[in-house]
């Protein structure tokens, strides 16, 4: 697809969203030979950091997750949720992009770890009132609808009382600096305070890809808003052993500015 414009600027948050989709189902299989190998077929990474559940627990211990339901929200290719699945958690993988779920059902083929998986809009879940115990999302979704707020809605509905919201996205404070791993990453060029999404239009001038940012405070509004109640926020350090590179992120800037804020939420 090919790409004219880039930049800061305002964008119909619907084109946006339905654009959004379409990028991610046709560069589906471009985005896992890129980043296939340090995500893993079965694996559970959070973060570009490469903090994984196994270690982190920040959905719980996996042996009381087998006692429970699991929804992973913009699953992608479902390397999470085939993770869990493994574990013998009973899990669904929901994704609005067709071409990450039909990467997710070649990758069940592959590992032999098939993963219930579902084609849905993160702010219009399929599912029924309190359907699920823990709800999740590795960078899913969130970024990329000009309403944050529907998704946590949508997600506080499908959880039953008691149930756990958690997510991961970029780093607020990210959005001050150049999108560069390398030492011009490191000197801020942008107002934290800007929330004027980042645009990417083809040559007619519709948007192919967006992206919003939302402070740290907006985060927390959206997940009170939504009836949800914080528990957490968790900000993994880049570690030594990590020399990987993934678009903003790398060990240069992770030396020093935080990459991942990763939200631990409940539904009272």
């Amino acid at each position: 697809m090919d790409i004219t414009s880039a930049g800061y600027e305002s964008v119909d948050g619907a084109a946006a969203a339905r654009a959004n989709a379409a990028w991610w189902s046709a560069g589906a299989g471009d985005y896992l030979a890129e980043h296939g190998a340090f995500l893993g077929e079965a694996d559970f990474r959070w973060c570009p950091e490469g903090l994984r559940e196994a270690e982190a627990h920040l959905l719980g211990p996996v042996t009381a997750l087998r006692r429970l339901r699991v929804l992973e929200v913009g699953a992608g290719a479902a390397q999470c949720s085939r993770w869990l699945a493994a574990q013998g958690v009973d899990v669904v993988a929901t994704d609005v992009a067709e071409g990450m779920l039909a990467r997710a059902a070649e990758l069940d083929a592959v590992t032999g770890i098939p993963v219930e998986k579902v084609l849905a809009d993160a702010r219009s879940l399929p599912f029924a009132d309190g359907s699920f115990d823990v709800a999740f999302t590795a960078y899913g979704a969130i970024a990329f609808v000009p309403d944050a707020s529907a998704v946590h809605a949508e997600v506080a509905r499908v959880l039953r009382p008691g149930g756990r919201w958690v997510f991961a996205v970029t780093h607020p404070i990210r959005w001050a600096f150049p999108d560069d791993p390398g030492e011009r990453g490191l000197t801020a060029d942008r107002s934290y305070f800007d929330r004027t999404p980042y645009v990417e239009r083809d040559a007619a001038g519709a948007p192919v890809y967006t992206e919003y940012h939302r402070t740290l405070g907006d985060h927390v509004r959206d997940v009170v808003g939504a009836g949800l109640v914080l528990t957490d926020v968790v900000e993994p350090e880049w570690p030594a052993d990590n020399p990987s590179v993934w678009g903003g992120w790398g060990p240069v800037r992770g030396a020093l500015l935080p990459g991942t804020a990763i939200f631990r939420t409940r539904r009272p």
